[in-house]
């Protein structure tokens, strides 16, 4: 006797409604409303060397309407460095690190690679390592107040961020080196507890890789000066001559060859960013990116924020986990499969691209919610999760 055909769940009906702009990568990140190549092309000093006058000016352009955008105290430097957020942080820790003890934060992938270069690569011998899970917060309380201490404001990996900077002691006897890369013009940074902070072009600016920006405290330039670490240092990471920062850097003198059109392409960014209203308006757009997102997932079953904490939840990098009972039963493969149909599901109908969570996170969804995107397009990309959901599930 034959068996009944199996009955198939009907796929959910496709929404109508697409984002205008499928970008939200976690980096590079979405360009800001209305950017075009060609005002980037037409202002940029391409076939130039970067030490002639005008594109010089450019460089410096970029670094002085950087901090002003930012806030950043006129005693601190603002440069411009290589090899993005990464050379930026390392160049400093490599530059600094040694004269105190140290403390990193842990809490996701990248606070886990300075780690890794605080302890396998300098070889620091009073290094202590603080450690969370991800999605959650070290103690922050048990830095040393004696000690330099390195972290992630905002873990780009796991959407956790430290709330606020009222746990770093204001008569504090070490530096702070903060990785600032997605948290830049989305979040508050309270330079008076920061004296190394880092970050590159191609997260809240939405422009491009290989450019890093360093800024530096009084106290971190003190430290250049009065510091000789007892290890070589790379051309690129060597920022004093005589025991004397080298100001250039600081000026638009680059330690190298930048691209001058992603120079162009940043500036373009800052234009927007003051045409809107500044730091202001940029962090109120994060936000209110974040708010469109995270409405949807209080109102939905089958995904949750990786960050339990409110406080602790980043308006930028945002990582969530699907907790569908089916799907959370899986093994890790499976889970991380089926987050990879899913995000190919909405790449195919041009609605979402580069959701997947980081490679070494756990598995589930990570949606960029910076300065760049515009709300509507987050609100529209919520109903299309929840059928990319139903239809990989099924």
């Amino acid at each position: 006797m034959s068996q009944p055909a199996a009955t198939l769940s009907p796929l959910p009906l496709k929404p109508t409604v697409k984002p205008a702009r499928p970008d939200f990568s976690s980096g590079p990140c979405a360009k800001r409303p209305g950017w075009t190549l060609e005002a980037v092309a037409a202002r940029a000093f391409l076939g130039r060397s970067h030490r002639a006058a005008k594109p010089k000016a450019q460089l410096k352009d970029a670094i002085d309407r950087t901090a002003r955008v930012l806030g950043v105290p006129a005693d601190y430097r603002v440069g411009i460095v290589p090899a993005s957020d990464t050379g930026a942080f390392e160049m400093a820790m490599w530059s600094m690190l040694g004269a105190r003890p140290v403390d990193v934060l842990v809490w996701e992938s990248f606070g886990q690679g300075w780690a890794t270069d605080a302890t396998k690569q300098l070889k620091l011998a009073d290094c202590r390592v603080l450690t969370a899970p991800y999605g959650q917060l070290p103690d922050l309380g048990a830095v040393r107040r004696d000690a330099d201490v390195c972290f992630t404001w905002n873990g780009t990996t796991s959407g956790a961020r430290v709330p606020n900077g009222d746990w770093i002691a204001a008569d504090r006897e070490g530096l702070t080196f903060c990785d600032a890369t997605s948290a830049a013009f989305a979040q508050d940074l309270p330079w008076d507890k920061l004296d190394v902070t880092t970050f590159s072009w191609q997260k809240a600016m939405g422009g491009e890789g290989g450019h890093g920006v360093l800024i530096l405290s009084p106290r971190a330039v003190e430290r250049l000066e009065t510091f000789t670490p007892d290890r070589p240092l790379p051309k690129i990471f060597r920022m004093t001559k005589g025991a004397k920062l080298i100001e250039g850097i600081f000026a638009g003198e680059t330690i190298n060859t930048p691209s001058m059109l992603a120079v162009a392409d940043a500036v373009d960014a800052l234009d927007w960013m003051e045409g809107i209203g500044g730091l202001d308006a940029t962090r109120a757009r994060a936000d209110a990116n974040f708010a469109a997102l995270q409405a949807w997932v209080d109102a939905t079953a089958w995904v949750e924020n990786l960050v339990a904490d409110p406080a602790a939840r980043s308006n930028t990098s945002v990582c969530l986990s699907i907790v569908d009972a089916g799907i959370a039963a899986l093994d890790e493969a499976a889970q991380r499969d089926f987050v990879k149909k899913l995000a190919k599901l909405l790449e195919t109908e041009g609605v979402a691209y580069d959701i997947a969570g980081y490679r070494d996170a756990p598995p589930g969804l990570r949606i960029w919610c910076g300065t760049t995107v515009d709300a509507d397009d987050v609100q529209a990309l919520g109903p299309w999760l929840d059928w990319a959901f139903a239809a990989a599930r099924a």
